[in-house]
């Protein structure tokens, strides 16, 4: 998977055979960082270098579906893929024997004193990565899994609020198949994005990349029961001063949950160009067919 790239193959090595450390270390050097960095400015520019390499992808629903549903191996590279994933090293699509999947715990809920629940949601999509999680993982509850439970356990997850990405990390080659079900107060990747826009002095940045949609409401179906308010981890969805949402379509990624929780069927998904493109597998395999026929 790393090719010649030795030092890589270990950092991927004690990455997942400690992961609950590696988090807790990580986002622990980076509160001390916001805390010193005007003391300790090369040590800023360093934990922001880590953090350039660790990026995921906000999937709606209906794409993560995509990828449980995948038969044969898919492979994009960084030219087919780069609408869907901009990132600079960590930048290819491999789903691998898609249908091989193993899920583990969540080392970032495993990092917190009060983690939400159920602990075992990480899922590793494709043969490469859900072995060597079934051969060192024991420690984290690793299983094997079909894909039609890996979508079960998106779909609770996403009930309970949490939003579904896709992980790509030089770490594991710099491809996905990690999906994970994160929340505002567990994720290591949303904490380290907060810590580093505090390095950058308020700047905005992210590591997350929109889904590739925006929200559009029938404002004739809202009843502004205040559900989207609540869930959206995004501030996206914000009261106005009678309580009423007022959307903010630029802070959106995409992510669904006000959608599917909206009891009032009041929004729906669109594709937005300005959110990039969606992991849509369908999509992507059509332009994959129609680029090599060009």
């Amino acid at each position: 998977m790393h090719g010649l790239r030795v030092d890589r193959a270990i950092h991927n090595y004690l990455y997942f055979t400690q992961y609950d450390r590696y988090v807790k270390w990580f986002l622990g050097a980076g509160r001390m960082v916001v805390r010193r960095m005007s003391r300790l400015p090369l040590l800023a520019r360093a934990f922001q270098a880590v953090y350039d390499r660790y990026h995921a992808k906000v999937l709606a629903e209906s794409d993560a579906a995509k990828i449980f549903s995948l038969e044969k191996s898919l492979a994009l590279g960084p030219e087919a893929a780069e609408r869907v994933i901009p990132f600079p090293y960590a930048n290819r699509i491999i789903l691998s024997e898609p249908d091989y999947i193993a899920i583990m715990d969540c080392p970032c809920r495993l990092a917190r004193e009060n983690p939400c629940r159920p602990v075992n949601v990480c899922i590793a999509v494709g043969r490469t990565t859900a072995q060597f999680w079934l051969e060192h993982g024991e420690k984290y509850h690793a299983r094997k899994a079909t894909q039609q439970e890996a979508l079960e356990l998106v779909r609770s997850e996403r009930a309970r609020g949490h939003i579904t990405t896709a992980w790509f990390k030089v770490a594991t080659g710099g491809r996905t198949g990690v999906i994970c079900s994160c929340c505002a107060c567990c994720c290591g990747g949303l904490e380290a994005m907060r810590l580093v826009q505090q390095v950058k002095g308020g700047e905005k940045m992210s590591n997350l990349i929109p889904s590739g949609y925006a929200v559009e409401t029938d404002p004739e179906k809202c009843a502004a029961c205040g559900k989207c308010i609540e869930h959206c981890m995004f501030g996206a969805i914000t009261p106005d001063q009678e309580g009423d949402p007022i959307y903010d379509r630029e802070a959106c990624y995409g992510c669904g949950l006000c959608v599917e929780l909206c009891e009032n069927k009041a929004k729906t998904l669109a594709l937005d160009g300005k959110k990039g493109m969606p992991l849509d597998l369908e999509m992507l395999k059509e332009k994959e067919m129609k680029t090599n026929a060009g």
